[in-house]
């Protein structure tokens, strides 16, 4: 069933959690070994960040920047790229703002809460590639010689909607596919894990690939793998070679 599903369906798109950064060495914010059990996670709340930025800046620049910073693609994220080259897969929805799958090589990819790579100016709007900030031990600020205000790394605080772009995108998915796959992800955070249950309303089939049963599985999943990420994926990725 799993291999007619992919073969036969003309729009494919994969839904990512944090199950699949966890290969990368990137734990998830939520539950056992969570980052909220270290962390505070007032760091992300934007009214605490716009007011007393620099209290907040410290962890942030730990946190993301000198340890996702390092972070690179796994397995899975691979193995993702090489179904969008083979055109099986259309695109890639992530929940993850840690840019693992365009690393990988994924072309077509929807960050639903957004970006870890980029700055934007807290005042004049102005993005900033990372790499092109001094990242220090205050919160960087505004290159323009007339504005100067406080950047803000590109992913969403709490407090911030979703980027429209990646939210228009994601409905247009959910009601064009015949096919999802979810990786990694626990189905409990909104209003994220809606996409994959609007897809299943329009029609959609769904394969689940995560460790362990989501809120996912008994509720709309159609083909349950129970595997971690990148074990899932060669699995299908080696399934579908073999009738080539």
């Amino acid at each position: 069933m799993l291999l007619f599903l992919i073969r036969e369906s003309y729009y494919t798109a994969a839904f990512t959690g944090a199950g699949i950064s966890i290969e990368s060495g990137i734990p998830p914010f939520r539950g056992e070994g969570g980052l909220w059990n270290t962390y505070d996670p007032n760091i992300l709340d934007l009214s605490t960040y716009l007011q007393t930025p620099q209290k907040a800046w410290p962890a942030i620049k730990t946190l993301f920047y000198d340890f996702f910073g390092k972070a690179k693609p796994n397995l899975a994220h691979y193995k993702l790229a090489e179904l969008e080259q083979k055109g099986l897969l259309k695109e890639v929805i992530t929940q993850n703002i840690d840019n693992l799958h365009q690393m990988a090589g994924s072309n077509v990819v929807h960050e639903f809460h957004g970006r870890l790579n980029y700055f934007v100016c807290t005042k004049c709007n102005r993005f900033y590639k990372v790499s092109d900030i001094n990242i220090g031990n205050q919160a960087p600020l505004c290159l323009e010689s007339d504005c100067r205000s406080i950047l803000k790394p590109d992913f969403i605080f709490f407090g911030e909607g979703i980027p429209n772009d990646a939210y228009q995108a994601s409905l247009k998915a959910a009601s064009q596919a015949k096919v999802f796959i979810l990786i990694g992800t626990s189905g409990e955070i909104m209003p994220a894990a809606s996409i994959p249950i609007l897809a299943k309303q329009n029609g959609c089939k769904i394969i689940e690939i995560n460790s362990s049963f989501s809120s996912f599985t008994n509720s709309i999943t159609d083909v349950f793998i129970q595997a971690n990420a990148s074990d899932g994926l060669s699995r299908i990725v080696a399934k579908l070679e073999e009738f080539e």
